[in-house]
């Protein structure tokens, strides 16, 4: 049976590695997918992963209706056997619950792939409304770690280092002063752990240099104190 399956996870768990290899597996069948994508890190209309593996996709606009889209290639001769949604957090809900009628109604199964809350630790609207409509919810199995090496489970944002929860909701990250009016600082993410992030402590404020601590000094072997002849009246 056709289904909608939703791969959710951190930063850095490989979500749009895994979405890639499932293009590859399957085009490699000879199946043929049509491959969405919104704010993606190597430009618009492509879906990649840090990895450096990246591919062509449709541009996943504000307004778009991803079932007359794919009605609309069905209609005039095209080909479509699976869908693929990559950055799927930030679709609206209306355009979630057109991809529930891709296959509810085409018998297509869509792979959508997402992180599920924002660096406030608030869920984003499309991941929501995905985890409220998907046949199948994966969360995916490579562990992102925090800079303390324990597992990441939230998404940071951070200005210059420093974590912040306020802003708009979406700001693609290493963009420079987007979201800090006026400023010229350096907005960026980072994953931590719920500990570290209920402390806002990224690894810049933390001065973590590494995983591992520092060993410990260790001192030149000192020399044995000289003996001292006792005389006999002593």
């Amino acid at each position: 049976m056709p289904e909608l399956a939703f791969f959710s996870g951190t930063m850095d768990c490989g979500k749009s590695t895994l979405a890639l290899q499932i293009e590859h597996n399957r085009s490699a069948r000879g199946l043929q997918g049509l491959i969405f994508s919104r704010n993606d890190r190597a430009g618009h209309g492509k879906l990649s992963s840090r990895l450096g593996l990246v591919t062509e996709a449709v541009e996943a606009a504000d307004g778009m209706d991803f079932y007359s889209h794919i009605v609309g290639l069905l209609s005039s001769g095209g080909r479509v056997d699976y869908v693929i949604a990559d950055e799927a957090q930030f679709l609206a809900p209306e355009q979630v619950d057109q991809l529930a009628r891709v296959v509810d109604d085409l018998g297509l199964d869509v792979f959508a792939f997402g992180i599920t809350t924002d660096f406030r630790s608030k869920l984003f609207p499309g991941s929501q409304r995905l985890v409220e409509l998907a046949d199948r919810i994966e969360v995916l199995q490579v562990e992102a770690l925090c800079w303390c090496g324990a597992r990441a489970t939230h998404n940071a944002r951070t200005v210059d280092g420093r974590m912040v929860v306020e802003g708009a909701q979406v700001v693609v990250g290493d963009v420079a002063g987007r979201d800090v009016a006026r400023s010229q600082a350096e907005v960026g993410y980072e994953v931590l752990c719920r500990r570290h992030h209920r402390r806002m402590q990224t690894s810049a404020t933390a001065h973590a240099a590494a995983l591992s601590p520092d060993v410990l000094p260790v001192d030149a072997p000192r020399q044995p104190a000289p003996v001292r002849a006792v005389s006999a009246s002593e």
